[in-house]
């Protein structure tokens, strides 16, 4: 995240935290049945906010270094070394003796919102590329 590719704009960054978001929805499916677990998810519009942070209107989002020896944020490398930044505990819809605030309808509802929205993504990607291989090959 720390440019934008001016080719496929946000969408590269999105498919990202798509991607992260599944990873930890699985997460949560996985210690459905762990005491205590708290399920976690991944807030999209906090990740976009804050890669396009303090931007011009109309400009690509990015996360700015200061200098070059900067490492560039990404969503594995955030402030809390485990890519957590955007992550939140969810609010249980239905409380369980042990603790445990996993739904697993919710988790499997919500993963598949987070794969459909990588697929879109994709789709964009792979619209662009074909674009570009048209222009390219003037046919």
């Amino acid at each position: 995240m720390a440019q934008t590719d001016p080719i496929f704009g946000i969408h590269a960054d999105a498919m990202n935290v798509q991607r992260r978001r599944m990873e930890v929805l699985s997460a949560n499916i996985a210690n459905a049945d762990t005491p205590g677990f708290k399920a976690r998810d991944i807030d999209f519009a906090t990740a976009l906010s804050s890669a396009s942070r303090n931007l011009p209107a109309g400009s690509a989002p990015r996360v700015l270094t200061t200098d070059p020896r900067h490492i560039p944020l990404t969503l594995d490398n955030l402030p809390d070394a485990g890519g957590n930044a955007a992550l939140a505990y969810r609010v249980a819809t239905q409380p369980s003796v042990d603790g445990n605030t996993v739904d697993v309808q919710v988790e499997q509802a919500k993963f598949a919102d987070a794969a459909l929205h990588y697929q879109a993504s994709l789709q964009f990607a792979d619209g662009r590329i074909r674009g570009l291989m048209t222009a390219i090959t003037g046919q």
